[in-house]
């Protein structure tokens, strides 16, 4: 463990790139945000330069998708193709001769919650993050466990909507931002009802999750139903969760965490249904502590606890 200086940690995902100054004790001191573009690699240079100075030991990245913490290459990223096949490791390595570390952005938000968050009181706990997309890392024994954790590709649904990876179905393609916007969308376009027709001066093509959830705080029945329903598939994404690893708790993270006493109420519900009562009953389902913070600090956490982090 680094005892010393602050880390530059980034949190790429689909949609914002967050990078922050980060101390041991997980205390952010600055950061900084933009939309992600197609020039990922400028994009992280700037965002870097603007921050690092001479007391950072190391430079942690969590990137969404399948990444090789080794290589450092992203090898497929369903929400930021634009990254994939890069070797950042190795771009950044011979820029700053500072050690990189690279994994998951979930990984890497797990990692957070895991030293400075929610993730504190547990040995055994799982994490999932919803945002653009969902992500999701395992903690066991108080260690990472070190697979892709590509847990918002679980199939929820046999049949289901086609998701942006191979796959069909997917927890992601029911829960995420992405797939909340997508079903009001595509129920106004069928003329349902809904005070969203007149959201972002009538261009429904621009709603946000966000919008989704303060429309439902209004009581809009669609804003509502949506959320509902996106909970139920991540309840049914707990429930197997839960059946498999017998965590202590489930630690929600996230965008859309804003709407837990919908989205998440639902979900929780629907977990207790589904999973084996025996190993739901005395889970802790509850939200992250760091908040819009976890990514960054889970990404500096791969250096500043790097023998953990390994």
């Amino acid at each position: 463990m680094s005892m010393d200086g602050i880390a530059i940690g980034l949190d790429i995902g689909g949609t914002n790139l967050r990078v922050a100054q980060v101390t041991y004790r997980g205390e952010v001191l600055k950061r900084t945000r933009r939309e992600t573009s197609q020039d990922i690699v400028k994009d992280i240079i700037e965002s870097i330069d603007e921050l690092i100075t001479e007391d950072t030991v190391g430079i942690g990245i969590g990137i969404a998708g399948v990444v090789d913490s080794t290589s450092g290459v992203v090898k497929r990223s369903p929400n930021l193709s634009q990254a994939e096949g890069i070797d950042l490791k190795s771009i950044l390595s011979d820029k700053y001769n500072l050690p990189i570390r690279i994994d998951n952005d979930a990984n890497a938000a797990t990692l957070g919650e895991r030293f400075v968050g929610a993730g504190r009181r547990f040995e055994d706990f799982v994490m999932l993050t919803l945002g653009t997309g969902i992500g999701g890392g395992v903690v066991i024994n108080g260690a990472l466990l070190k697979t892709a954790s590509e847990l918002g590709h679980i199939t929820v649904e046999a049949n289901g909507k086609k998701c942006l990876c191979p796959n069909s179905g997917c927890l992601e393609a029911y829960a995420s931002g992405r797939a909340i916007v997508s079903d009001v969308i595509d129920q106004l376009e069928k003329g349902a009802d809904s005070l969203l027709k007149d959201c972002c001066e009538g261009n429904i093509y621009k709603i946000t999750p966000e919008d989704v959830y303060n429309y439902a705080l209004e009581g809009d029945t669609l804003a509502r139903e949506t959320l509902k329903n996106a909970g139920k598939y991540l309840g049914i994404g707990i429930a197997s969760l839960v059946n498999i690893f017998s965590p202590q708790a489930v630690i929600i993270g996230g965008g859309l965490t804003g709407a837990w006493d919908i989205l998440v109420r639902e979900a929780i519900r629907e977990a207790n249904k589904r999973a084996f009562p025996e190993l739901i009953e005395n889970v802790e389902i509850l939200p992250a502590q760091l908040a819009d913070n976890a990514g960054v600090v889970g990404a500096a956490s791969l250096v500043l606890y790097s023998s953990e982090a390994k």
